[in-house]
């Protein structure tokens, strides 16, 4: 196995500036945000004095009447940093939401017009952890710890800054902890970082290969391999356990190094309070403002640290995110050209995944407008292969590839689009109404247009059937369409795209044979008016095809009609006969 060519990870610098042009974009919302929390922070300072005041009037033996203005103080103080706390944290979390979504919007877009030779250099388990794993944790960070940390940080410098101004004595018994403090945050962030993005990688792995193992179940059985693909899945796993751990042991050790300083720094303000007070330099409510304060920071002090751990973890998700969001779109050909018809030219076509093993070599390949042709050979000749860079998907190694006489590379990525059509034997359900799902092929159409094009792909009865027809939901969470069906709605949305040419790549393989026949016959309408290039899985889709080329180890061997290719006796005919010789034994 090759190691895979994952996608790329953006520099802290590059994350800086992109959280910077968030923030910018929301400039007014952010200041407001940030006032109602500072605001609320300071309010709330106030009370370790009033509960210091209270301490005092006891120790002076005060009547309780003295007691009201202190408590009715703490009561308003309560109040307001409650009001203003709710306010501001709403603000801060719609501020990051906000931040978030545009950051989403972004990353979709770019993901969505990823060239697929990139994707599946990458692997699909790769940009799926992106789009699960690594916006949850982002997200995760915006909604929890961004407000938290706000408030925290506010909190640790207005309390210093009180701390201060009750007597400059407590403030520097309570710095000895800053030391031990950054020590702890130093060592562990040069740990951490490495960790979490081997972590991230890791998952990403996992997932890649549990999507190879159970993408290809059929073939894992067929060929006895199931032992080797969990083993496989067990060491993935296993590397992303033991990350995890290892992430675990090192929060617990910053933990602790935490507590420790927690230790120092309360012990050095009590030992200040002592002294002070016994040299009459201070009130014993004063001292006790000043260990409130000092206590009070344990809480924010030991959230702003251990959100490092989830900044950590957020900024490896970040980056994976913004490393992708900044792939340069494709480039277009600078030179305006368009298909002069719907013709498919190969010439001398050869392609290689891996150097040193071509999986096509020196192929050419001549399809007429409006001509049908199948691609006909065993697994591994090169029909897939081939039908992905006529599409342009893949580049060729070798040789060139026209669709209506202009070169693919002078195309473009998005003329090739419009020009050429893919679709496979994989298909998904969009979530949503069902004509949603079809509009997506053709943004304008109209409920009547698509009515069209479910009759033409012979899909009118079962659509019509739905409990409330092109309204229904289907995909995951509605009505559950089966495979057939699933299949139809992929070549309904061919019929919709109208594309020159249309590539079928065993587009009918994965109904049974009861539904291999509706698929045949929703293919050959859907192929009406356009030119065909099928990869035959079916040979009765070879028979009905104008010609069939037969690829053998990436090499053309026989090209012709389908009589003519069984009166020739060659591979296509030894495959039709076997083909033929299956289907008569079939109960």
């Amino acid at each position: 196995m090759t190691e895979r060519e994952l996608l790329p990870v953006a520099a802290g610098p590059r994350i800086r500036a992109v959280l910077l042009d968030l923030l910018r974009q929301a400039k007014g919302r952010a200041i407001g945000s940030f006032a109602f929390v500072v605001g609320a922070t300071a309010i709330g300072l106030l009370t370790a004095p009033l509960l210091g005041r209270v301490v005092d009037l006891v120790a002076t033996r005060q009547p309780a009447s003295a007691l009201g203005y202190p408590v009715a103080g703490l009561v308003l103080v309560a109040a307001t940093s409650a009001t203003a706390t709710a306010i501001g944290v709403s603000t801060l979390a719609r501020l990051g939401e906000t931040m978030l979504a545009d950051l989403r919007e972004r990353f979709v877009d770019r993901a969505l017009g990823l060239p697929l030779e990139q994707v599946e250099k990458a692997g699909s388990g790769d940009l799926t952890a992106r789009v699960t794993n690594d916006v949850s944790v982002v997200a995760e960070a915006v909604r929890q710890a961004l407000p938290a940390l706000a408030r925290s940080v506010l909190t640790i410098v207005l309390t210093l800054v009180a701390m201060a101004v009750l007597d400059w004595r407590f403030l520097a018994a309570a710095l000895l902890a800053v030391p031990i403090q950054l020590h702890t945050v130093r060592w562990y962030v040069r740990r951490a970082t490495p960790l979490y993005a081997a972590q991230r990688a890791a998952v990403g792995a996992q997932q890649q290969q549990l999507l190879d193992t159970i993408g290809g179940a059929k073939t894992v059985r067929a060929f006895r391999l199931a032992d080797a693909h969990v083993d496989r899945v067990r060491e993935r796993s296993n590397s992303a356990v033991n990350l995890a751990l290892r992430g675990v042991r090192l929060a617990t050790r910053f933990y602790g190094r935490l507590n420790l300083a927690e230790f120092v720094g309360l012990s050095a303000v009590l030992a200040t309070g002592f002294l002070l007070v016994g040299a009459n330099l201070a009130t014993v409510g004063v001292a006790t403002a000043a260990a409130l304060y000092f206590h009070s920071l344990f809480g924010p002090i030991n959230t702003a640290l251990a959100l490092v751990d989830d900044a950590q973890a957020a900024t490896a998700s970040l980056s994976r995110l913004i490393g992708v969001a900044d792939l340069p779109s494709p480039a277009e050909s600078s030179r305006v050209s368009r298909p002069v018809d719907a013709s498919v030219k190969a010439v001398g076509v050869g392609h290689s995944y891996v150097d040193g093993h071509p999986v096509l070599r020196d192929v050419d390949l001549e399809v007429a407008p409006g001509e049908r042709v199948a691609l006909v050979g065993t697994s591994g000749a090169g029909k897939t292969t081939l039908a992905k860079l006529v599409a342009g998907i893949h580049q060729a190694s070798s040789g060139t590839i026209s669709v209506g006489g202009v070169p693919l590379d002078q195309l473009g990525p998005a003329a090739t689009r419009r020009a050429v059509a893919l679709i496979s034997q994989e298909v998904h359900v969009f979530s949503g109404p069902l004509a949603d799902d079809l509009r997506l092929a053709a943004p304008e159409a109209s409920d009547e247009d698509l009515r069209a094009a479910v009759a033409k792909a012979g899909a009118a009865e079962w659509v019509e059937g739905l409990p409330d027809g092109l309204a229904t939901v289907v995909g995951e969470g509605g009505h559950r369409l089966t495979v057939t069906q699933a299949q139809q709605l992929a070549l309904v949305r061919l019929v919709l795209a109208d594309p020159p040419v249309a590539i079928l790549d065993e587009a009918t393989a994965e109904a049974g044979s009861a539904g291999a026949k509706t698929l045949e016959a929703a293919a050959a309408a859907a192929l009406e008016g356009r030119t065909g290039l099928i990869v035959a899985h079916r040979l009765t889709q070879a028979a009905a095809s104008d010609r069939i080329v037969v690829l053998d180890a990436g090499v053309v061997v026989e090209c012709g009609t389908h009589d003519e290719l069984v009166a020739a006796g060659g591979r296509y005919a030894t495959l039709w006969t076997a083909w033929s010789g299956l289907r008569s034994h079939r109960p």
